[in-house]
């Protein structure tokens, strides 16, 4: 994991390291779980395109299981769910596995 594209985030400082840290810099939180097949294909997608933009936005991982408040103040119903937050708002999101192909026009166009 990358210390500057890619960040761990919880209950506790997904307010610091998300929402206030977004006003600088776009931030994808990409809500997750261990058990998730879906979420572990598309987490490597996301961890790669996070290198390949090379400091446009960073991405934030956030455990559903261990981090339920957040989950459901952002209305996370399934995962994976990928929420792109800017001057701390959510300004873009998406549900489930994507290419990669997918994951870059979203990018691209929200960034």
């Amino acid at each position: 994991m990358s210390a500057k594209h890619e960040i761990e985030v919880s209950d506790n400082n997904f307010d610091k390291k998300v929402v206030e840290a977004s006003k600088k810099i776009p931030i994808v939180v990409d809500f997750w779980a261990a058990w998730c097949g879906p979420c572990r294909y598309l987490g490597p997608s996301l961890e790669k395109l996070s290198e390949e933009y090379k400091g446009k936005f960073i991405l934030a991982k956030l455990n559903v299981d261990e981090n339920p408040k957040k989950s459901e103040e952002y209305s996370v119903m399934s995962i994976p769910s990928v929420k792109m937050f800017k001057n701390g708002k959510i300004v873009a999101e998406f549900v489930g596995a994507q290419p990669e192909s997918q994951i870059k026009i979203w990018l691209d166009r929200n960034i």
